[in-house]
């Protein structure tokens, strides 16, 4: 239920962690809830829309991974671009590529690579509404007119109400040193399914950064994680990207409303639908807020709960989860510090200054 403690759990699980090395990234905020407590831990947060000049190339290579060869390194850079392209593609599309789409987004990219090291999603979409270089099996006539719907489903990205946001090179750098980095989305408006794809660029520029196996152990925190979910080429890309957490030495923090949502995804036992529960069956640890008594026996359902564990979820207080860990159980209340509650509720971003947190930041760790 809306305002039992989720968001707040998961500023005061992560930022407690930073006093033990980890680091927090926050890849997609639509509320901009996260900003004050990145700044107030010394971190930074990236605004997006609203105003701001700030502008993100999903496309950027990120850093290359210690010990890749320069052909393994290309074809890493070039499957996370094709993923992302795709995903993006399916979801505007509200369907799956066909196989001359496919072809015809591959010959977009590469035509876009070929012109600059690092391209851009306008040079994809200009290839594909007029491709100019012919491949085996399509002609120039044959990728327009077979790309045509694709382009004109990425164009979306670059121009209207987005445009500014994806449609160049990035201006800001990502810091992987620093705290804590949250990319602000509070200043970007539209459906939730565009809202969706905004996040999944957002989300991809910074996956591509943390792409360091050598970068330590960090959290990546996807709020309003329901806006992903209910788009199956979205939930796919998201669920590729969990698969390679535990080599990047990454930590997935997921918040979802209610479970419920799923059922926004696909058909009933369909392979979109299963793909969004196989990426809930990925979670070793699930916690479970105050649920109303008609959510509580489809919670139980989807996560496994028994009868005893689902009971408990109507009468759960403010504060007060289920969690579920390595097969175990318990009921967890969270105790947060003045400094935690000041900073972490959503009033700060109604423009309430962010206070600081007091001493040395070990002492979050042991309260």
């Amino acid at each position: 239920m809306v305002g039992k403690g989720k968001s707040f759990l998961a500023k005061s699980l992560t930022t407690r962690s930073i006093a033990f090395g980890r680091r927090v990234y926050v890849p997609g905020d639509p509320k901009g809830e996260w900003t004050a407590v990145a700044q107030a831990v010394g971190g930074a947060a990236i605004t997006l829309g609203g105003g701001s000049a700030n502008r993100l190339n999903p496309l950027d290579p990120g850093p290359r991974g210690a010990g890749l060869s320069e052909e393994a390194w290309r074809a890493e850079v070039t499957r996370r671009r094709r993923t992302l392209l795709g995903s993006l593609a399916e979801s505007a599309l509200r369907r799956p590529l066909v196989a001359v789409e496919h072809t015809a987004l591959d010959a977009a990219l590469a035509h876009a690579v070929s012109s600059s090291t690092t391209p851009t999603l306008p040079a994809v979409v200009d290839a594909l509404l007029d491709p100019r270089v012919a491949m085996a099996g399509a002609s120039t006539a044959e990728l327009a007119r077979d790309g045509r719907d694709v382009g004109h489903a990425l164009r979306r990205l670059v121009a209207g109400d987005l445009a500014g946001l994806f449609d160049g090179p990035s201006t800001v750098a990502f810091d992987p040193s620093l705290p804590m980095v949250s990319l602000d989305l509070s200043g970007i408006q539209g459906s939730d399914e565009l809202i969706a794809m905004v996040m999944t660029c957002a989300s991809t520029w910074m996956e591509a950064a943390l792409a360091d196996p050598a970068a330590g152990q960090r959290w990546v925190v996807y709020d309003e994680a329901w806006r992903l979910m209910r788009q199956p080429a979205l939930v796919a890309r998201m669920q590729a990207q969990w698969k390679l957490s535990r080599g990047l030495g990454i930590a997935n923090l997921m918040i979802v409303h209610r479970l419920s949502d799923l059922d926004a995804v696909g058909d009933a036992d369909s392979q979109a639908r299963n793909l969004a529960r196989g990426l809930l069956g990925d979670c070793s640890t699930t916690i479970t807020y105050q649920q109303e008594h008609s959510e509580s026996a489809r919670t139980a359902t989807e996560l496994g709960l028994t009868t005893v564990e689902r009971d408990q979820l109507p009468d759960l207080q403010q504060g007060e989860g289920l969690w579920r860990v390595a097969g175990h159980a318990y009921i967890v209340r969270h105790l947060a510090t003045a400094a935690e509650k000041a900073t972490f509720e959503t009033g700060v971003r109604m423009g309430l200054e962010a206070p600081k947190f007091p001493g040395n930041p070990t002492v979050l760790a042991g309260t």
